[in-house]
C-alpha cells in the first residue's frame, strides 16, 4: 500500500499466498491520503474504528493511535501487519467493541462498516468522548455509504457532509456538537422468539450490534433450528461461527447434558451467544470464545459441529471462510462425529464436504437452504 506516509506490506489473516483479496482498498488510501493533505494535527488521542486489516493504524502508528474493531481476524492481522512493517509493539493499542473507548478523542477515524447497526453503537459510545474540536472523517466505497450513514453521523455527532469520489471511495466529514441530544443506546436488542422453533418457541434472544439479522430470527436460521439433530447423547458439540448463540442454546435446552462451545470471530456476536444463553437459564454446560473458528480446540474432542458458514468477507463474495470452517471441523470431530451445515442451495457446500470428508448427505431441503450433514470417518 502506497500513501503519502509511506509504502508498508500488507496481508489479510491467516495469509495465503492463493488468496488475490488485499488487505486495504482505495477508501484507506483516500483517508490517509487527506489526513496528509490538509495537514490534520495527530499529535491527540487518535481512534481508528473498523479498520479491516489494520492498514490504516499501520500506516499511522507513529502516531500511537488506537484501533477499536469487532473483529478477532483483524486483531491478529493487525498484529502481523505492525510486526512486518517493523512497528514497535505497543505502538498501537487494540480495543475490541466491547472494551471501554478511550475517554478524550481528538481524531476519530471510521472506515463505515457494514452494518448500520454496528455504525450506531460505536458512534454512541464514543460520542461523550469527542469534544467540539475533534477532527472526524469517515470512509469507506461509494457503495458502502449511503444517506442513512450520514444520517447517522448528524444524528449522532454533528453537521455532516461528503466529499467527491475518487476510485469509487468517499469521505465522510462531521462537525462534533458535544452538546447534541443523542438518545439512549438500543442496543442490546432483545426480542421473544415466535412459536413453533421447538425448545426456543417463546425464548429470549439478546442481540448486540452488527449482529447478522439483529432484529428478528432470520429464515435460514429458523429453518437450521426446525433440523437439529433429535439429541446429542450428552456430547461435545461446537456452534461454530454462532452469532447470537440461538442453535447452541437450542442443543442446550434439548439435552442438558451436552457441553456446547459457542465460537465466533466477531466479539459484538460472542457477547450476543453468551447474553441469549443465559437470558433463558439453561442448565447446561457452556463456554463462548472469541477466535479463529475452532484453532486451538484439540484435535478429535468433539462429536458433532453445527455450522451456517458466512459466504461473504466484508464486501467480497468468497467461499474461503466456509472451506476453513470446514477443514476446523473435520480436524476435531472424533471418528464418527457429524458436521451439520445449513447453506443457500446455489452454494454447492455438498461437494466441499464429500471432497473433505467422502460423504455428504441431505438431511432437509426447501426452495432456498439446505441442511447438510458429513461424518468423520
Amino acid at each position: 500500500m502506497t500513501t503519502p506516509l509511506g509504502e508498508f506490506e500488507l496481508s489479510r489473516f491467516p495469509a495465503d499466498p492463493r488468496d488475490r483479496l488485499r488487505a486495504w482498498d482505495a477508501s484507506d488510501t483516500y483517508l490517509l491520503r487527506h489526513l496528509a493533505d490538509e495537514g490534520v494535527p495527530l499529535s491527540g488521542t487518535v481512534v481508528v474504528v473498523g479498520d479491516r486489516w489494520g492498514a490504516l493504524v499501520t500506516a499511522l502508528a507513529a502516531h500511537r493511535p488506537t484501533q477499536i474493531t469487532d473483529s478477532f481476524l483483524t486483531r491478529e492481522a493487525t498484529s502481523a501487519n505492525l510486526a512486518r512493517n517493523g512497528v514497535e509493539a505497543g505502538s498501537v493499542a487494540l480495543l475490541t467493541t466491547r472494551d471501554a473507548p478511550p475517554a478524550r478523542i481528538d481524531v476519530l477515524l471510521v472506515r463505515v462498516p457494514k452494518s448500520l447497526a454496528l455504525l450506531e453503537d460505536q458512534l454512541l459510545r464514543l460520542a461523550p468522548a469527542v469534544h467540539e474540536r475533534t477532527v472526524v472523517v469517515g470512509t469507506g466505497m461509494v457503495k458502502e455509504i449511503h444517506t442513512s450513514t450520514l444520517q447517522l453521523f448528524e444524528r449522532i455527532l454533528g453537521p455532516t457532509r461528503t466529499s467527491l469520489a475518487e476510485q469509487k471511495a468517499r469521505l465522510v466529514f462531521c462537525t462534533p456538537e458535544p452538546s447534541r441530544e443523542r438518545g439512549d443506546n438500543p442496543w442490546p436488542y432483545r426480542y421473544a422468539l415466535p412459536d413453533g422453533i421447538g425448545p426456543l418457541s417463546g425464548r429470549t434472544v439478546v442481540n448486540h450490534a452488527g449482529v447478522f439479522c439483529a432484529d428478528r430470527l432470520d429464515i435460514g436460521t429458523r429453518f437450521f433450528l426446525q433440523h437439529l439433530p433429535a439429541t446429542t447423547g450428552g456430547r461435545r458439540v461446537v456452534d461454530l461461527g454462532c452469532g447470537n448463540g440461538v442453535v447452541g442454546t437450542a442443543v442446550s435446552l434439548a439435552d442438558p447434558g451436552a457441553e456446547v462451545l459457542f465460537v465466533d470471530e466477531s466479539f459484538q456476536a460472542v457477547a450476543s451467544a453468551e447474553a441469549t444463553y443465559q437470558a433463558n437459564g439453561v442448565p447446561g454446560h457452556a463456554e463462548f470464545r472469541v477466535g479463529d473458528g475452532v484453532a486451538g480446540v484439540p484435535a478429535g474432542s468433539v462429536d458433532l459441529v453445527l455450522n451456517n458458514p458466512p459466504f461473504h468477507s466484508h464486501q467480497a463474495t468468497t467461499d474461503t471462510t466456509a472451506w476453513r470452517m470446514f477443514t476446523g471441523a473435520q480436524r476435531i470431530l472424533r471418528p464418527g462425529g457429524e458436521l451439520w451445515v445449513i447453506g443457500n442451495r446455489h452454494l454447492g457446500y455438498h461437494l466441499k464436504l464429500r471432497r473433505l470428508f467422502g460423504n455428504s448427505q441431505l438431511v432437509a431441503s426447501d426452495p432456498k437452504f439446505v441442511v447438510l450433514k458429513a461424518v468423520k470417518k
